[in-house]
């Protein structure tokens, strides 16, 4: 099963950081897999409880899925996901907190949110935000960034756009008629 959120952030921590994927992306050398992008809506299993975030859950579900894009401008539209996939290459990491800032969002302008996951070397771990209520549609940079033991293991950043300005994701995700 596999956590993400619905209106939350995540932290990774371990070792110092060796490599940048992508511009202002930092990856600790201690992670043997990372990968950011983009994703279509996921079916929820389940949740747990998470207080530091805007909705006090994480959602489960049973599949990794894969990304539709390893873009980094993601569509402001309902059902529409992006996030990070990472493994360790030597540890596990059972209590991960994972950090997601963004523009002000919600009923209190809610900045930053956070949750607990682990980060280990038998499976592909993902942390992801599915944008899933009207509020969450806030444009502006967004940053995941995972903490383990104080240390970051990857923070990676997205831009939360205009869906116009990506029309090429319309037809992956289903919101084609949004951008007539």
């Amino acid at each position: 099963m596999r956590h993400f959120a619905a209106s939350a952030a995540l932290i990774l921590s371990a070792a110092p950081a060796i490599a940048q994927e992508a511009a202002g992306d930092t990856v600790a050398a201690v992670l043997s897999h990372f990968e950011a992008g983009i994703l279509c809506a996921q079916e929820v299993i389940g949740t747990t409880p998470a207080p530091d975030t805007v909705a006090g859950i994480t959602n489960i579900i049973e599949n990794d899925p894969p990304f539709v894009s390893n873009g980094r401008q993601v569509p402001a539209v309902l059902g529409v996901g992006f996030g990070v996939k990472a493994q360790s290459a030597g540890i596990d990491y059972p209590e991960v907190t994972m950090v997601l800032t963004h523009p002000p969002m919600g009923p209190e302008g809610m900045t930053r949110q956070s949750y607990t996951t682990s980060i280990g070397t038998a499976d592909t771990s993902i942390s992801f935000y599915q944008l899933e209520y009207e509020y969450e549609l806030v444009i502006g940079h967004w940053t995941f960034t995972a903490m383990a033991a104080g240390k970051v293991l990857y923070s990676a950043g997205f831009d939360v756009v205009d869906p116009r300005q990506v029309p090429e994701l319309g037809g992956l995700c289903g919101y084609e008629h949004l951008l007539s």
